[in-house]
């Protein structure tokens, strides 16, 4: 399987990564637009991919300001390809099987790791939970149209929420991994740092102990310089979790796009054994 962005091809063997059981899947006729790949039972591990995917629905499309070429340069700019199978591939590699969920929207119909409010940073570069500027700062749509974020933000909000939930239930305690990449030149809508190492690790204050920055840091030693919180910072949990629920801890893998799968596969594999 192979997916292509900037100078980053995922290639993961011949792992059929395919053809686990996935719910709810693929549907715009009355929402959804995520998957939920199950793990193993005991497993305390949740693979987050949010930006994989390039689909975007008709209705959707039709508020877009771009036309078809323009659409595809800002896809081909803003879209994580292929970590949803480096994410697969980890996970199908790992002693014992992580839980996924997986956005199969673009993040340019809503991006579900923005706050939806006023506490989202992004938002005054016109990245907030519906976008309204692409990344070189060019109108997106008119405006945040907040019929987006009822119908495709809040539905994929409360269903990681009920699985994180359903998780914490099962087994006490949560790990939630955000799997992103990053391109090797800075986006002009980038805020963060200059510096791009080969992995960025994001983090929370509250929900990042030590021990788990640590235990990054070394799965990932193999794909060369890591630094935290640069230049993307911080990690996804659930509002309904977030700052209140120490049993969700969280980090953010963010892997540079020159770096190579058979690089990243493994060090993801690693961190998933450890936890």
């Amino acid at each position: 399987m192979a997916a292509t962005n900037d100078r980053w091809t995922w290639v993961v063997g011949t792992a059929s990564v395919g053809t686990l059981p996935s719910y709810p899947g693929r549907r715009y006729g009355d929402r959804v637009g995520y998957r939920i790949e199950p793990g193993a039972p005991e497993s305390r591990v949740l693979l987050h991919v949010p930006h994989a995917a390039t689909a975007i629905p008709p209705e959707v499309r039709a508020g877009l300001l771009l036309d078809d070429a323009e659409l595809a340069t800002e896809l081909a700019a803003m879209t994580d390809a292929g970590t949803d199978v480096v994410a697969a591939g980890a996970a199908e590699r790992a002693r014992i099987r992580p839980w996924a969920f997986v956005n199969e929207l673009s993040r340019l119909v809503v991006d579900p790791e923005r706050f939806p409010d006023e506490r989202e940073a992004m938002a005054a570069v016109g990245m907030g939970a519906v976008y309204t500027r692409t990344s070189d700062g060019r109108p997106l749509r008119t405006d945040e149209d907040p019929g987006l974020v009822a119908r495709w933000f809040e539905p994929y909000a409360r269903a990681v929420t009920e699985l994180v939930r359903a998780r914490l239930d099962a087994v006490g305690a949560v790990t939630i991994v955000d799997v992103h990449s990053y391109p090797v030149q800075r986006l002009p809508y980038e805020r963060g740092g200059a510096h791009r190492p080969a992995i960025c690790i994001g983090t929370d204050d509250y929900h990042t102990p030590q021990w788990l920055v640590d235990l990054v840091t070394g799965a990932f030693a193999g794909c060369g310089e890591s630094a935290v919180n640069t230049p993307f910072a911080g990690c996804y949990v659930p509002l309904a979790h977030y700052g209140v629920d120490p049993r969700v801890t969280c980090v953010m893998i963010e892997a540079r796009r020159d770096v190579g799968p058979e690089l990243v596969v493994p060090g993801l594999t690693r961190l998933i054994d450890g936890l």
